[in-house]
């Protein structure tokens, strides 16, 4: 697995696009963040149809056709330079194979901010795009309204990526170790959704895999990990970073699971490394060269995550 093309950092005046590829987004929330970027000196500008709400189905910001388009005409703007997505949810997975992706590489690399639901789309942007995103907190997030460490680390990796080429946090080892490998992953339910889809990733060989979820039994989480073991996912697999495990089952619970599904894959992996659903959830970049030491619970990029 190589490293994926890295896009610029961002400037004051930049013009960041909020889009809304997946659930419904509260106005309140959205406003709160859009001042947060306002205040970090960036020209936000909000997608026509983050606000909608689709007829039918609650869970839904809006018709399919209207949040691709969204996505689609902001990642082919010329005048945006980043792209953050304003929630997750679900509904990402229904826009993959409704994007022109020719269009969206013919615009050239842009920043791309999302993380949850969203992972659909980390996975489509680095297989079809060959492009390195942002798994990171989202603008109409409660984390990032609310939470200083997640916003000054988003911030950093935007603005000063040189200021956070090593990635600490208050982790440990699962199983100790040193790895080096590309870093890829996201939400482990919407990785499994995605086995047998097309434009797939078949195997992590290589890879530094990122791991999180929320809002899940230990046995569905079982399933998830035992259909990626099952599907090949993970030979090959150079290490694992495991996040938060928000709205689970009791942490004890789930990492007696962890260490049953993973233990014997023979690789460091490191555990509580403080991104996904958790509070102040840091940034991880995705598609990175990098490499990951569970003892010390850092990941140290091989590049700063964008140029």
């Amino acid at each position: 697995m190589n490293p994926l093309l890295r896009p610029s950092r961002l400037a004051p005046g930049a013009r960041v696009a909020v889009v809304a590829p997946s659930g419904p987004v509260p106005a309140e929330r959205l406003r709160a963040g859009l001042d947060v970027l306002r205040g970090w000196g960036l020209d936000p500008v909000v997608a026509p149809h983050v606000l909608d709400r689709h007829e039918e189905l609650a869970y839904l910001a809006g018709a399919d056709a209207d949040r691709a388009a969204d996505l689609q005409t902001a990642w082919c703007d010329p005048a945006v330079d980043a792209v953050l997505c304003a929630r997750g949810g679900y509904g990402a997975q229904r826009l993959v194979d409704l994007l022109d992706w020719e269009a969206m590489r013919a615009a050239g690399p842009k920043v791309f901010v999302g993380f949850s639901d969203v992972t659909a789309l980390h996975e489509a942007f680095a297989n079809r795009l060959g492009l390195v995103t942002l798994h990171g907190p989202m603008a109409a997030g409660v984390d990032f309204i609310k939470n200083t460490r997640a916003q000054d680390h988003l911030r950093a990796t935007l603005f000063e990526p040189d200021s956070v080429r090593t990635i600490a946090s208050t982790g440990s080892a699962l199983i100790p170790g040193r790895a080096r490998g590309v870093t890829l992953g996201g939400c482990l339910s919407l990785l499994a959704a995605e086995i047998g889809t097309p434009y797939a990733r078949t195997s992590a060989r290589g890879g530094l895999l990122c791991l999180e979820d929320v809002g899940e039994e230990t046995y569905r989480l079982d399933r998830y990990l035992t259909q990626l073991l099952r599907a090949g996912l993970f030979d090959g697999v150079r290490g694992v970073l495991l996040g938060s495990w928000q709205e689970c089952e009791p942490y004890e619970r789930v990492r007696a699971l962890l260490l049953d599904r993973l233990g014997g894959l023979g690789v460091p992996v490191v555990e509580e490394f403080g991104f996904g659903h958790g509070e102040g959830a840091l940034t991880i970049p995705l598609g990175v060269g990098a490499e990951l030491d569970a003892g010390a619970g850092t990941l140290t990029l091989d590049e700063p995550a964008l140029r």
